[in-house]
């Protein structure tokens, strides 16, 4: 019998494409970028809401009015951004609208982030527990047919056991396999686990190392990131800075398509149902269509 979780990771597909770069593009640029990305195969496309970042739903609307099958998903709506019964109505009609084809993943943020919207970081766990519930108790205007599907944003084991008691799973972002393994491990296997990937084509240790720092060195500022990092195998000198070459070649896979094919699928193997690469360079906006193209050419081959 097939599960509303297996019906799911059907949805996403093994291998999905990530990226910041639709922020920004034109919205007939974007249009034209993720119909060519669908065309390759990519079942899925995760787009995020940062600080610069289109309003959440509108932008998984213009994804989805540019595309015929795809499943567009959010990497992440940031429960700050909007109450929690606007996050229900905002997925109820993108579910309506296009069904079976969104995603709405939700996360509670980051501390710069929630207090520059003049709420206090506190209980992080608590309060996404509380939106889901207030989510959750919204009233019905009308019933789409397909609920959205929810995943959670998540790293620790708090995060994670609530994305499996209050969500179809959960999505991780800038971990290395050995997150993926005991992620799925506390998830358990029902839940659906989609893994973000960060990759650069490149084979020059040097010059990729390079592109991943420039991109990790924010991330590693944030607590909640660096903290993860420090339960699974690293230690303070890996995370300081821009990161050791350890911490850069574990979180980040570079060389040619076929090491990063290989590391998709060391993730697959570790217990992701789902992987979402976001191919990076050193261009600002860049949305690396040559690489997504490399990459559908080996892993969807036949």
């Amino acid at each position: 019998m097939t599960t509303e979780h297996d019906a799911l990771r059907e949805q996403l597909g093994r291998i999905g494409a990530w990226t910041f770069a639709f922020d920004a593009q034109p919205a007939d640029t974007v249009r034209a970028q993720v119909g060519e990305l669908e065309t390759l195969g990519y079942r899925a496309i995760w787009v995020p809401e940062g600080s610069s970042s289109r309003d959440v739903f509108a932008h998984l609307s213009l994804l989805l009015s540019a595309t015929s099958r795809m499943t567009v998903a959010s990497g992440i709506a940031n429960i700050t951004a909007r109450q929690p019964e606007v996050m229900a109505q905002g997925g109820r009609t993108i579910s309506d609208a296009y069904p079976g084809r969104a995603v709405l993943g939700i996360g509670v943020g980051h501390e710069y982030s929630t207090e520059s919207r003049g709420i206090a970081w506190d209980r992080p766990l608590a309060r996404m527990r509380d939106y889901l519930e207030r989510m959750d108790a919204t009233p019905w205007g009308w019933a789409p047919g397909t609920p959205v599907a929810r995943l959670l944003a998540a790293l620790g084991d708090g995060m994670l056991h609530l994305s499996r008691e209050r969500a179809m799973g959960a999505h991780s972002y800038f971990v290395p396999v050995e997150h993926t393994n005991h992620a799925r491990a506390e998830l358990g296997p029902e839940p659906v686990l989609a893994v973000e990937l960060t990759a650069v084509i490149e084979p020059d240790p040097v010059l990729a190392r390079e592109v991943a720092r420039g991109w990790a060195v924010h991330y590693l500022e944030l607590p909640n990131y660096a903290k993860n990092l420090l339960r699974h195998g690293f230690d303070d000198a890996d995370v300081d800075g821009r990161g050791s070459d350890r911490l850069i070649d574990a979180t980040i896979a570079w060389g040619d398509v076929d090491a990063i094919a290989a590391r998709i699928r060391e993730h697959l193997d570790a217990g992701a149902d789902h992987v979402c690469v976001q191919f990076i360079s050193s261009k600002d906006g860049d949305v690396c269509l040559p690489a997504y193209r490399e990459l559908a050419a080996v892993m969807f081959a036949g």
